[in-house]
C-alpha cells in the first residue's frame, strides 16, 4: 500500500463512536490535549514520603512529539502513568482531550485507553509466541474490529514501520530495533490520537535509537497523532519538537519548542 493510501485509510469503524464524540467535543483544534496543574504524587515507604512529583505543570498541544527528559527518577514514568490513567495523582488535576481523569472511573478509564491511547514500552512487551503480524492483529480482536478492516489495519501499520517482510517472524526471530517497530504498529493499531512511551530507545544502540526515534517523528505527520515520550537518551533533541526537563519530580527549565 502506498503512502496516500495509507493517510486516506478510513479510521476504524468498531471503535466506540460514543466515547470519540464525546471527547472530542471537548477538544478543540490548536487546544493543548494534554493539561496537568499542580500534579503531586506521593508514595508511603514504610513511615516515609516519596514524593515522586511536585506540582507539576505541563501542557502539551496537538500532534507534536514531546520528549521528557531527566535522571531515572526523576518522575518521568510516573508523569507518563498519571496521564495515561494507569495511577491516580496524590493531588492536582490531569486533562487529556479537554476530561479530567479524575471524573472517570476505573472501567471508564480502561475503555478510554483502549480506544484512545497506545502504550511503547522500553522492555518491547510483544507476546513472544506470536508473530509481529498476529501481536498487533490482537490489538484490534480485543475491540471486536471485523475480520478483513483488522487485516487491512494491521497490514497498514505493519507497513508503516517498514517490517512488511518480517511481519510473521516471532520476537525472538527480530532485532531490538525491530521488535520496537512492532510494538509501535501495535501501539497505533486502534488509532489513538496519543501514543505515550517510555524510554522507546532505552534497550537500543545509537544508530537504531535515531531509526526508530525518525520514525516517532514520521509518525507524528502520516497519523496526525501526538507523542509524549520519556527519555534520557541524548539523541532524542534532534527529532522532539518540544523537551522537558525533569529533575526530582518539577520541571526545571521551559519547554523547549522548536519551529513548526
Amino acid at each position: 500500500m502506498r503512502k496516500a493510501d495509507y493517510q486516506s485509510a478510513p479510521r476504524t469503524d468498531s471503535v466506540n463512536i460514543s466515547m470519540r464524540e464525546a471527547i472530542s467535543s471537548q477538544t478543540n483544534a490548536g487546544e493543548y490535549i494534554i493539561q496537568t496543574q499542580g500534579l503531586q504524587r506521593d508514595y508511603q515507604i514504610g513511615d516515609r514520603t516519596v514524593q515522586a512529583l511536585r506540582g507539576v505543570d505541563l501542557n502539551v498541544a496537538p500532534e507534536r512529539l514531546v520528549a521528557l527528559k531527566g535522571r531515572s527518577g526523576s518522575g518521568k514514568t510516573t508523569l507518563l502513568n498519571c496521564i495515561g490513567g494507569l495511577d491516580r495523582p496524590t493531588s492536582g488535576t490531569v486533562q487529556v482531550f479537554g476530561r479530567d481523569l479524575a471524573e472517570l472511573g476505573e472501567d471508564e478509564l480502561a475503555l478510554w485507553r483502549r480506544h484512545e491511547l497506545g502504550f511503547v514500552f522500553q522492555s518491547f512487551g510483544l507476546l513472544p509466541t506470536l508473530s509481529a503480524y498476529e501481536n498487533v492483529d490482537l490489538m484490534l480482536r480485543l475491540v471486536d474490529v471485523p475480520g478483513q478492516e483488522r487485516h487491512k489495519r494491521t497490514l497498514v501499520c505493519i507497513e508503516l514501520v517498514g517490517l512488511t517482510k518480517w511481519m510473521h517472524h516471532r520476537p525472538h526471530e527480530m532485532s531490538g530495533g525491530q521488535q520496537q517497530r512492532v510494538g509501535i504498529a501495535r501501539a497505533l493499531a486502534n488509532h489513538p490520537r496519543l501514543l505515550l512511551a517510555d524510554e522507546p530507545t532505552g534497550e537500543l544502540d545509537s544508530n537504531t535509537s535515531r531509526e526508530v526515534l525518525k520514525l516517532f517523528q514520521d509518525i507524528v505527520a502520516a497519523e496526525r497523532v501526538t507523542v509524549l515520550m520519556s527519555s534520557h537518551d541524548p539523541l532524542v533533541d534532534k527529532y522532539a519538537d518540544e523537551v522537558v526537563l525533569l529533575k526530582d519530580g518539577q520541571i526545571t527549565v521551559p519547554s523547549n519548542h522548536k519551529s513548526s
